[in-house]
């Protein structure tokens, strides 16, 4: 049984020592000298603006969401097919018709996300505009009582 794992176990002490001397060598020889430059933040070669903060519309969270969702699939067609290829005749049956139903189910949700727009990118460019009320929703200004000219 030891025997088994000998392979898994040295791969894993190899990827530990190799990691641990990038870490080290790049401490030992990297620079030492700590400039403003050095120490701000990188993003691809652009000046950093705004803050870190800053909010993000939710329309990049339901896109993310949405390739993961729709990535997933690979991983379950992936195996499926693999086992599906050489598996007896009774199996095959039953799994097309769940892989039917999944499928359907993938395509009913991608029909979802194209009428509901969801992958649409047209509209405001920020937060900000999206936002901003419109004239019409503005409240009217609080008007406040002047004092009658003359002291009482």
């Amino acid at each position: 049984m030891e025997g088994e794992y000998l392979g898994i176990l040295v791969l894993v002490a190899l990827a530990a020592v190799i990691s641990a001397v990038m870490v080290t060598g790049s401490w030992l020889l990297g620079p030492k000298k700590i400039t403003p430059y050095k120490q701000s933040t990188y993003e691809c070669g652009v000046t950093p603006v705004g803050d870190a903060k800053e909010r993000f519309p939710v329309k990049f969270y339901l896109v993310a969401m949405l390739f993961i969702l729709f990535d997933i699939e690979v991983v379950f067609l992936w195996s499926w097919m693999t086992v599906y290829a050489h598996s007896e005749t009774a199996f095959k049956l039953f799994s097309f018709v769940e892989m039917i139903l999944y499928m359907s189910t993938w395509i009913l949700g991608y029909v979802y996300a194209i009428r509901v727009r969801a992958m649409d990118w047209e509209g405001p460019a920020d937060l900000e505009t999206e936002l901003a009320p419109e004239p019409d929703d503005l409240p009217e200004p609080r008007r406040t009582l002047q004092p009658a000219a003359g002291g009482q």
